[in-house]
């Protein structure tokens, strides 16, 4: 890539904050039982731990991203991992519901920020023309959580206590505090306008059309994702324990469409790398429905949907940066606020079919609904720049 020693600790160093970001993010997902036992309370009411944490992301990503603009940047990835590693400790030490409920909460405020913050730094970072392939690295350490550190929180969890899990986590954070102070150089301002200017950024419809787009687009995602476990088992005929496997299957995917995904955006523009991604995770969800009843295909083809559907995170990470120059930072959070709405609407819309008495296959035809619109969404953006470009290229014209 083409960095030098510093700047490949740097990147590393926000690879390490988003494995544990990742990790806190889904880990709660495999011990839930867990959680609700030890409380004393039921698994739907531990789902709301998950939703907690969901509506802290949405909530502080432009929050702290606005309130932290007049702070050196790498200043404020060390506050913001700060935050995150005392709230996921707490969390480990829950004794009730109300306890753990604010303390998710809370853990989820940072996420957005630093992912947000972190992607222009990293883009910064790297050589004139391979920002896309170190956002890519930072994002890595998301889905490379999937692999080993949520599998291994997990086992934790279920096997010895679900505290554990959350005190690996804090570990975690600790040890990405420490390779942050080390490694990041010193950096200029987080926000580069100011706040009041910042603000400004969301007069932009197209940044709204944007937000809309990652809701629609990853959600598609999503409600395959969050039902995955009942296709498995009671359409493809597995086993429960075949899906903590076929977890890894997918996370294995989403590690290597990342960088695939990096590759995209440095071959096409972003948007249009985007509306590519959209557009094979139609495809390959569609295809799902048919693939799902053989038992070998549905592993193979959970690693490619795994793959295709995480070839979009890098590329619609450039579009919002780049949708919201003079404000990236900010921009760029509000990706991961959107990104979390997707991970709510693409369960809620999966599960409807399902609540209406269709099978386990029916996630998959709304994940492809729901991707397609955003491919529509997305050729609607191109062509509407191409409009205006137009139209100032006549206008210049004109006035000359």
């Amino acid at each position: 890539m083409g960095l030098d020693k510093t700047n490949k600790k740097a990147l590393f160093a926000l690879a390490m904050g988003g494995f544990g970001i990742g990790m806190t993010e889904f880990v709660i997902m495999g011990i839930l039982p867990n959680v609700a036992s030890s409380l004393q309370i039921t698994i739907p009411q531990a789902g709301h731990f998950i939703s907690a944490y969901a509506l802290g992301v949405v909530v502080g990503a432009p929050t702290l991203t606005l309130l932290s603009g007049r702070w050196s940047a790498h200043k404020v990835l060390l506050f913001l991992m700060l935050w995150f590693t005392v709230f996921n400790t707490i969390s480990a030490f829950s004794s009730s519901y109300d306890m753990m409920l604010v303390t998710r909460f809370l853990s989820g405020l940072p996420h957005g920020a630093f992912f947000g913050i972190g992607a222009v730094v990293a883009g910064k970072l790297a050589r004139k023309g391979k920002a896309a392939q170190a956002i890519a690295i930072m994002f890595a350490g998301l889905t490379v959580a999937n692999v080993v550190g949520v599998p291994l929180g997990t086992y934790l969890g279920q096997h010895y206590s679900w505290s554990l899990s959350f005190i690996l986590v804090g570990i975690v954070g600790v040890l990405t505090m420490l390779a942050l102070y080390f490694w990041m150089p010193q950096l200029e301002r987080a926000s580069s306008e100011g706040m009041l200017k910042d603000l400004k950024v969301f007069k932009r419809l197209e940044l709204w059309v944007i937000i809309v787009l990652t809701i629609v687009g990853t959600g598609g995602f999503f409600a395959w994702y969050s039902y995955i476990a009942p296709l498995l088992t009671e359409v493809s005929g597995h086993t429960q324990t075949m899906v903590s496997y076929a977890m890894i299957i997918a996370g294995s995917g989403m590690v290597v469409g990342n960088f695939i995904g990096a590759k995209m955006a440095e071959i096409f523009s972003p948007m249009k790398a985007v509306i590519i991604s959209l557009s094979l995770m139609v495809i390959v969800l569609l295809l799902n429905t048919v693939i799902a009843t053989n038992p070998t295909g549905i592993l193979i083809w959970t690693f490619v949907i795994g793959m295709i559907s995480f070839t979009v995170s890098t590329p619609i990470q450039m579009a919002f940066i780049r949708s919201a120059k003079g404000s990236e930072m900010l921009g760029a959070s509000m990706n991961h606020s959107a990104f979390n709405m997707g991970n709510a609407s693409g369960a809620y819309f999966g599960g409807l079919p399902i609540a209406m008495g269709a099978d386990f296959t029916s996630p998959s035809m709304v994940g492809a609904t729901m991707a397609a619109s955003g491919v529509l969404i997305g050729i609607f953006i191109v062509v509407s720049r191409r409009v205006r470009k137009r139209r100032s290229e006549k206008s210049l014209a004109f006035n000359q």
